[in-house]
């Protein structure tokens, strides 16, 4: 786990050595042990170290192979290196380090390009030929790994982060009108899009090839999800348990490979439930994290959202090592600018749980678990498909589905709220941008569950995408490597190809629930027992009954009391001032008159309480202040 940036000119210059070193030491906090340079012609990388895999100086980066021919910078993990570097080594290749570093670099040499078809794992990678004159991008095929690019003068650059970009002199800087409405309309980028005018994201699964003074880069995607039964499956339920029960052990041990200590986060949860129980088998005494909160000024549904006591007994359960934190309202103010500035462009929800779990724990281990991509394969979101459940027509689905995804700006109210930059967005059809998630439009639907597996396959590509970038990013600003253990190749594979029935069981009974109310997830389980059937059946070879049963809990604090009662002077004092930051961006009267109605207790706007509160730091802390309007 890395940070990797870099230059490639357009007319053949050598890259300014001094802005690429700059540009490394903007994501030294993803790598704190050591820092790596290289330049060869036109082409520039750097690269930022965190040492997991062979800690010994054979792992340094950019990493050189065939006398300097291919130099890499690469960030992540695969998984199967072992496995490519047999196959590797029955080929001729010779390897002087235990890392997948090199083994990437030589599964390159062998194939080229299509070589990330066969990496099981997590990156994002830069890789420059001498001879061909070319720069090799790619990022793994969820997108669990970032990379950023963008035209800096007469240059391409490159970087895991916004700010690596940024420490270019010749950056582009400003604030992307488009980038804004996009995420004031789904709270994520469903494009390449982000909130910085002229930067744009890798997409996942995808690979460039790039010469000096070529295009821009044209992404050749290799993967993509899609969600569909195989046919004439005649495997029982039970049958396909077992086969989940397996792949799903494979996939934790694999996680597990590495040279320094790994721990798992812990909630009261089946996702992360089942990857403690079976770490804590291959590891016996693991360490084990869970934040909760403090729910002394929390009410209704919401004095449930604390899972410490649940996590405590799993951990008793599993002989696990465990270690608690507990945030309090008052936390998200003080860590606000912190996880501004290291998430930079705001993602699905309030984020800021994750930037204390990650630095819980970094106190005790380098690399953790996470249970992140469970629910986008075995439908732990039941509540958010019942408008498929109930479609005639794709046209119909796209605009049922549209609607339920607009989390942050009441319908209608679009022009209002951003009357500052309607001007500059008014052209964008963001319903378009939304279908655009599904490709090509589907020949033919017929059934309820066709429709749920293109929901499934929407969330992974949007929703999941959105908290795999908060993970990363909060995790790395702590040095801390997150590993994925539910988006391992062979068991994604498998998810993505069940029949819908063994995921949802009431698919025809499902309850419409709003995205802002709070505890949804509690209140559509207790009414359906609905979700993820096939993953609680196979944690009851691990775990009590009970556990298998639980309602679902996401990762969130009591926002919305909180909002109205602790931080209710916070919220005020930042979004009641007319000359705050934010209303350069957003129309302030519109913008008070809905925080009103959440603090008055007559609506619940909490994601827009927080996405206000991030933009209205956001502008300060990357120097785009433009002034206030009354």
């Amino acid at each position: 786990m890395c940070g990797v940036c870099g230059i490639l000119c357009d007319n053949g210059s050598r890259p300014d050595l001094a802005a690429l070193e700059s540009m490394t030491l903007a994501l030294a906090h993803r790598g704190p042990d050591g820092q790596g340079l290289h330049a060869d012609g036109p082409c520039g990388l750097g690269h930022r170290r965190l040492a997991i895999l062979d800690v010994s100086e054979a792992g340094a980066q950019p990493m050189l192979l065939d006398w300097g021919r291919f130099a890499l910078a690469y960030n992540g993990e695969v998984y199967n290196f072992r496995e490519l570097r047999r196959e590797l080594e029955a080929k001729g290749r010779v390897f002087r380090s235990n890392t997948d570093t090199e083994v990437v670099l030589a599964a390159y040499a062998q194939w080229g390009p299509a070589c990330v078809e066969r990496f099981n794992g997590m990156f994002a990678l830069a890789l420059w030929d001498s001879r061909e004159r070319t720069l090799f991008l790619a990022r793994d095929r969820y997108g669990i790994k970032p990379l950023y690019w963008c035209r800096a003068g007469g240059a391409l650059i490159f970087a895991s982060e916004v700010k690596g970009l940024l420490a270019h002199p010749d950056a582009p800087r400003g604030m992307d009108p488009e980038g804004l409405r996009e995420y004031m309309t789904f709270q994520n980028f469903f494009t390449a899009r982000t909130l910085f005018a002229g930067v744009s994201m890798m997409p996942a699964g995808t690979w460039c090839l790039l010469r000096p003074g070529g295009p821009d880069p044209e992404f050749r995607r290799y993967w993509d999800f899609t969600f569909a039964p195989k046919v004439n499956d005649t495997r029982t339920p039970q049958e396909l348990e077992e086969e989940l029960a397996h792949l799903f052990e494979q996939a934790v041990r694999r996680h597990l490979v590495s040279d320094v200590e790994v721990g798992a986060y812990l909630s009261g949860g089946v996702d992360s439930g089942s990857i403690c129980a079976v770490a804590s088998r291959l590891v016996p005494g693991i360490k084990s994290f869970t934040c909760g909160f403090d729910l002394s000024s929390a009410s209704g549904l919401e004095l449930n959202f604390d899972e410490r006591a649940k996590a405590e007994r799993l951990s008793y359960l599993f002989g696990t090592e465990h270690y608690e934190a507990v945030l309090k309202a008052g936390d998200m103010e003080r860590c606000l600018p912190a996880v501004v500035r290291h998430l930079e462009e705001p993602r699905v929800g309030q984020s800021y749980p994750n930037h204390y779990a990650a630095g819980l724990v970094s106190r005790f281990c380098r690399v953790v678990l996470s249970g992140s991509g469970g629910d986008e394969l075995f439908g732990g979101y039941p509540w958010r498909y019942y408008r498929a459940a109930a479609s005639s027509s794709f046209d119909g689905f796209v605009g049922e589905y549209y609607a339920y995804w607009q989390r942050l700006i009441p319908d209608g109210r679009e022009a209002e709220v951003l009357a500052p930059v309607w001007g500059q967005v008014r052209h964008m059809d963001m319903r378009e941008i939304f279908r655009g998630v599904f490709g090509q439009r589907p020949e033919r639907l017929r059934t309820p569950e066709e429709y749920v597996n293109l929901c499934l396959g929407f969330e992974a590509k949007t929703f999941l995408h959105g908290l795999l970038m908060v993970e990363d990013k909060l995790a790395m600003a702590r040095g801390l490597e997150n590993r994925v253990p539910f988006l391992d190749n062979e068991l994604v594979d498998f998810a993505t190809a069940l029949p819908v029935g063994v995921k949802i069981g009431n698919l025809h009974e499902t309850l419409r629930l709003d995205e802002n109310e709070f505890a949804k997830p509690r209140q559509y389980y207790q009414r359906t027992r609905d979700g993820k059937i096939i993953l609680r059946g196979m944690l009851s070879r691990f775990v009590p009954e009970d556990v298998c049963v639980c309602e679902k809990q996401g990762f969130s604090g009591p926002d919305r009391s909180w909002f109205r009662g602790d931080s209710i002077e916070f919220v005020r004092r930042n979004l009641c001032d007319p000359a705050a930051p934010v209303w350069s961006l957003l129309d302030r009267k519109a913008c008070t008159a809905l925080v009103d109605r959440h603090l008055e207790g007559r609506d619940n706007f909490r994601l827009l309480i927080w996405s206000l509160l991030y933009l209205n730091r956001w502008l300060p802390e990357f120097g785009m202040v433009t002034g206030g309007r009354a």
